[in-house]
């Protein structure tokens, strides 16, 4: 390619936003360079270039929530939003048996290439079920916490298209991505592109979608961990099922688990008089830990607009029997 045909294509690269086109076509005149036997200027055109380049793939964090990030891909702007995860698996109240699972991830994921070594994959690809507010989207969250990952949350709102084939094209930047990036990809509420192939109000884009998912995740080998969460599992194709390493189902918390949540997320306080807990976690039966981490950030606000510093317990209870109601 002549040098003024490279120059162009930089430009270009440039303007349309293109980094993978941009840095080979900077590789190029580069490699050129050194042809012509400029080796100390081409040398250091290749390390401005991949410094460049690491710093393009870095994403950086405010308040919890990334703010910048440049994908090779414009479109990937539209459908994912980037999250620095605040919490681990021990900030989470959960059922023996799901913790357990998640352990098995988190162990299996820390030593992924004592894995890869023996031919093995670590455990990546979940599906969780479960009322909301039981944990699903939270676990994400925690597994990113972890293993030091930043979640990533697909906007199905952006994925789905009226444009015949526009969607799958999305889903496809996605995957692609996944290899490059590692991270924990969320697709939250994931009945509205999973739902049953043969269900007569389906619309045909969302069933090339359904059938575009299953076949990047059945090809996808890389070592990000994706999870799928859903409120709906009866919804859901029946394909999708054998295509995750893990389903796990979360239930509503139980009387002692509940407990714990209240002592949890209050710790940090002490209150006016001694709460019940045993009493008060058979008032809050059928509460989710959602509900619950409501009825305790209530109480606190309420100590500290009045100005005092101890939680009311009698304001505790009325926020559960309101929230039962």
């Amino acid at each position: 390619m002549a040098a003024s045909d490279q120059i162009k294509s930089l430009i270009k690269s440039f303007g349309e936003g293109d980094d993978a086109r941009f840095f080979a076509s900077a590789m190029q005149i580069a490699a050129s360079e050194a042809r012509k036997g400029h080796t100390a200027f081409a040398q250091d055109l290749k390390s401005l270039i991949e410094s460049a380049r690491k710093d393009r793939s870095t994403i950086q964090f405010e308040h919890g929530k990334i703010v910048n990030i440049s994908p090779t891909k414009r479109e990937l702007n539209e459908l994912i939003e980037i999250f620095k995860p605040r919490v681990n698996l021990d900030d989470m109240v959960l059922d023996t048996d799901i913790r357990q699972k998640l352990n098995k991830l988190v162990e299996e994921q820390k030593k992924w290439e004592i894995l890869r070594h023996h031919n093995l994959f670590p455990i990546r690809k979940l599906l969780l079920t479960g009322a909301p507010g039981t944990g699903k989207t939270m676990t994400a969250h925690a597994i990113a916490g972890e293993l030091g990952l930043p979640v990533f949350i697909i906007r199905l709102d952006g994925l789905l298209s009226k444009y015949m084939g526009e969607s799958i094209v999305k889903l496809r930047l996605i995957f692609d991505m996944m290899p490059s990036q590692r991270a924990v990809y969320l697709f939250d509420e994931f009945d509205s592109i999973g739902s049953h192939r043969n269900l007569g109000h389906d619309v045909g884009e969302i069933k090339r979608v359904l059938n575009s998912f299953l076949i990047n995740i059945e090809k996808d080998n890389s070592n990000s961990i994706i999870i799928a969460a859903t409120n709906l599992p009866d919804s859901l194709d029946l394909a999708l099922f054998r295509r995750f390493d893990e389903i796990i189902k979360y239930p509503l918390p139980s009387q002692d688990e509940i407990v714990i949540a209240f002592r949890k997320y209050t710790a940090l306080f002490s209150f006016d008089k001694r709460p019940n807990f045993n009493d008060i976690s058979k008032q809050a039966k059928g509460l989710n830990y959602s509900d619950i981490a409501k009825i305790c950030e209530s109480t606190i606000k309420q100590m500290i607009l009045a100005g005092t510093k101890k939680l009311n317990t009698n304001f505790l209870v009325a926020a559960i029997h309101n929230k039962a109601s």
